[in-house]
């Protein structure tokens, strides 16, 4: 959910930015039905860095604050539970949301009674889900006579990032195709396109997303009558957002350390806008490690500055990947550090451990010695969230998606590009099950 304590590190839009597009959004979910041609779903997309989640978050705040949020869906597959990867808790949080809202008490109460009534439903189709814990409670509920008062709108964010179950297909049939994300992504499409279009269906739908082919395909060929569309691009004026971000956290730097009021220079903030090409995920990083504690601002800011960036016009990630190849070639190992982070955000100790793995977890697994972790991540705040030393519950967790994009693409990564992050675990995994299992024969369970 959009205040889920998983999203505490989630981005949102810095004040006094982002304004525009925000105000748009507003108005669509107020007054859309006063269009000419009234749209009952919003498509926000645009490239990786462009804002979408930060955007999406500070709607949904919005909205909440205003009484205008129905509910809402923040999928990620990097960052939080596992369950944030998948559909498979996608209506049942939906659902929830819409039992706990004040204004929607007898729909809720109808809620509850389908799924006292079928305590299955969780395990059918989604659009079944959709028809038996969304539809049928609101055709019961649309003559009570407040309804004028229900919330308005559902958000969902990162539809491009559910992904399938990611042991499903052992259970399958070797004849039968396994599941791709992309089918996935097209049924949760259909099953709330298909929602949209009744009659008893009183919200409107935001879905951020990049615009991958599928889902792109999906919105202009089949849902194009019903969706209006917003991509981030220049429009926005993204250049005049990212100056006011960078002054305010440069303000917040200045005041920490007692620097100059003139610094940094006009100059150099315009420089780090420049080399954004749009994307705020560089500023937000950039400014990220200038707050670090390993050397003063003016140093570390150097350094940002200093990276060899060659034409952002023809390939925006440029000065973003060289800013992530300088984070993590400031680590104390880079390659072992790639390693791990690919370890760790691409699921495979998920899998093991039966669920999100906490960074205890990752630590008793991944260390080939006491300390490693601290060893791995050293300087990595700027793009790794590390939980406290005394918290054994909490994830590690990425700023930012694209950072796994980077990792794991060669002609973007160089020289820091690992060909099987998992390799290098084979034989310790082997070993530590050796030797939990000739400690204690049932203690591997319990370990795992």
């Amino acid at each position: 959910m959009h205040d889920s304590a998983e999203r505490c590190d989630a981005p949102k839009c810095h004040p006094e930015t982002r304004v525009a597009v925000q105000d748009e959004i507003v108005s669509w979910i107020l007054h859309g039905d006063e269009e000419e041609e009234p749209r009952k779903v919003l498509w926000i997309t645009g490239p990786a860095g462009g804002g979408k989640t930060a955007i999406m978050g500070s709607i949904a705040d919005t909205c909440h604050k205003k009484g205008l949020l129905a509910c809402g869906f923040f999928f990620s597959s990097f960052a939080g539970s596992a369950n944030r990867r998948t559909k498979t808790c996608l209506i049942a949080t939906l659902a929830y949301q819409l039992v706990q809202h004040d204004a929607l008490r007898d729909v809720g109460e109808r809620i509850l009674s389908c799924v006292e009534r079928n305590p299955v439903i969780f395990e059918r189709q989604l659009e079944v889900q959709v028809d038996q814990l969304l539809l049928q409670p609101l055709r019961e509920c649309r003559r009570v006579p407040d309804a004028p008062s229900w919330p308005k709108v559902i958000v969902i964010d990162g539809l491009d990032e559910c992904e399938t179950e990611k042991y499903d297909d052992l259970a399958r049939s070797p004849r039968v195709a396994p599941r791709t994300k992309e089918a996935e992504q097209a049924e949760i499409l259909s099953a709330l396109l298909n929602a949209t279009n009744d009659p008893s269906f009183p919200f409107r739908i935001i879905i951020a997303s990049r615009p991958e082919p599928a889902i792109q395909s999906f919105f202009t060929d089949i849902a194009h009558h019903t969706t209006r569309k917003i991509f981030l691009d220049d429009k926005y004026n993204p250049d005049a957002d990212m100056s006011l971000f960078l002054e305010s956290k440069f303000a917040d730097i200045r005041r920490q350390y007692q620097l100059s009021a003139s610094w940094p220079s006009d100059d150099v903030k315009r420089t780090l806008v420049q080399n954004a090409s749009g994307q705020f995920i560089y500023v937000a990083t950039a400014i990220r490690f200038i707050e670090g504690p390993s050397a003063p601002p003016q140093k570390l800011l150097d350094q940002v500055l200093e990276l060899q960036v060659t034409d952002a016009s023809t390939n925006p990630f440029v000065p973003l990947d060289a800013l992530y190849t300088h984070i993590l070639n400031s680590s104390s190992n880079p390659l072992l550090t790639v390693r791990w982070l690919r370890t760790i955000f691409e699921g495979l100790l998920d899998s093991i451990s039966g669920g999100p793995s906490s960074a205890r977890f990752v630590q008793l697994f991944l260390e080939s010695s006491p300390g490693e972790a601290s060893y791995v991540f050293r300087g990595l705040n700027s793009l790794v969230s590390i939980p406290p030393v005394d918290d054994h519950a909490s994830p590690y967790s990425l700023f930012h998606k694209s950072l796994t994009d980077f990792m794991k693409d060669s002609s973007r990564s160089g020289s820091l590009y690992v060909d099987d992050p998992f390799r290098l675990y084979d034989d310790h995994y082997v070993q530590v099950w050796k030797g939990t299992l000739s400690s204690s024969p049932t203690a591997l369970p319990l370990f795992l």
